[in-house]
């Protein structure tokens, strides 16, 4: 009796905060329901409930093209983030590679605006040929989220126990057969969870594709989104549904890789 009392007081509690969150996805499907008029008058529910905006959004733009890059080139930049910020940050900590000044200049790099690297990447991709093309925003999203990697993985590495690299080490195994066959396995937990916050990041960036890319081939879903946005007349509805098809994928991965993303950002990586 009172344990059911206990998860009562427990559910009222937390339900504000769920609603809290849940309601701009609850508004979202109300106007992807919604007439013309019925976005016009402002309504929260749509007064003569339609489905007409989720085809004519899939007729009007390449939406599921969109997705697809859109998945794509975030899986992909964040495992080239992983790739790079893995051995860069077990380099500065463990085996002390430029100190602390590098660990504190590349985490104070996250700090500018992305706008000031706007023009000199533009001008970067399109010398090297990479400019409109997946693998140019791959290149940019998986260094530019570098810093945050690194701040992600510091304390999973800090609170790796010293004593099991040193007598790997006294064994024989190098730095790198360390950081592969030792580190990794334990610090998975906390790899999986930065390489998902990474990943959404890369997923809902919007200024660096939109300067980036210039077709349908290439562009991501936030583009591809603004492109309901005409001169006049934003198609709210059809825009609304876009949105919701777009956001399906991260909450796939969210759900999937909860326990993941939970146990390695809450618990750390120490076994």
């Amino acid at each position: 009796m009172r344990l059911a009392a206990r998860h009562l007081w427990l559910g009222l509690a937390t339900a504000p905060i769920i609603g809290f969150f849940a309601l701009p996805i609850l508004y979202l499907i109300a106007v992807s329901l919604k007439t013309k008029d019925d976005v016009l008058n402002g309504s929260f529910w749509p007064t003569t409930p339609t489905l007409a905006n989720w085809p004519a959004a899939f007729e009007a733009a390449n939406v599921v093209g969109f997705i697809v890059n859109s998945v794509t080139v975030s899986l992909l930049a964040g495992l080239l983030t992983i790739a790079l910020t893995l051995p860069s940050a077990y380099a500065v900590l463990r085996l002390k590679i430029g100190g602390q000044w590098l660990s504190d200049v590349t985490l104070s790099s996250y700090m500018a605006p992305p706008i000031v690297a706007l023009i000199p990447l533009f001008f970067l991709l399109k010398t090297s040929g990479l400019l409109d093309t997946r693998a140019g925003l791959v290149l940019v999203y998986g260094l530019a989220n570098v810093p945050v990697a690194f701040w992600l993985l510091t304390p999973f590495l800090r609170r790796m126990p010293l004593e099991i690299e040193q007598a790997a080490a006294i064994d024989g195994a190098g730095p790198f057969r360390i950081l592969l066959q030792i580190v990794t396995p334990i610090i998975a937990p906390g790899i999986v969870a930065t390489f998902i916050i990474v990943t959404v990041l890369a997923y809902n960036e919007f200024l660096f594709a939109s300067a980036f890319t210039f077709s349908d081939a290439t562009r991501t879903l936030p583009v591809g989104i603004s492109l309901f946005q005409g001169d006049r007349l934003v198609n709210f509805g059809q825009m609304a549904a876009a949105s919701l098809a777009g956001i399906a994928p991260v909450y796939l991965i969210a759900l999937f890789m909860q326990r993941y993303l939970v146990s390695g950002l809450a618990h750390g990586a120490v076994k």
